[in-house]
């Protein structure tokens, strides 16, 4: 009787699973398109919304440039760049994609950067998020 009742389960179960296998969508043609839409958009996209720790702003391109030498001294491990808006210098250390990987880092640069904070930036390149890890 166990036997029976056994066997009636796996059957029960195989039958279950194997219509749970064949499920269809129908999507909507304007939902494909949107779907088709974002996909396009984003192979052509090479830059990642992420944050970094910027290190210092400056209007003086030679105090810019001194700093992040001297960065580079004392944190090798670390990837820095500049970037100018007129009419400032920022130099940022650093690419995440959370602001707390940021802050893990902004804890460690404190004591030589008391004035260094995360920022939010738009324009991280694919590569220096892997080569921040």
């Amino acid at each position: 009787m166990k036997r029976f009742l056994l066997l009636i389960l796996i059957f029960l179960n195989g039958a279950l699973f194997s219509n749970a296998q064949n499920i269809t969508i129908k999507e909507d043609f304007p939902i494909a398109k949107m779907v088709e839409s974002f996909i396009s958009k984003n192979k052509t996209t090479y830059q990642i919304d992420g944050w970094r720790i910027q290190i210092m702003a400056t209007t003086d391109r030679r105090k810019m440039e001194k700093a992040k030498s001297e960065f580079l001294a004392r944190y090798p491990d670390v990837t820095i760049d500049w970037t100018h808006s007129k009419p400032y210098y920022r130099l940022r250390a650093g690419a995440f994609t959370s602001k707390l990987e940021a802050v893990r880092l902004l804890h460690k640069l404190k004591e030589d950067y008391p004035s260094a904070y995360p920022a939010k930036d738009n324009n991280i390149s694919p590569q220096e998020m892997i080569e921040s890890l």
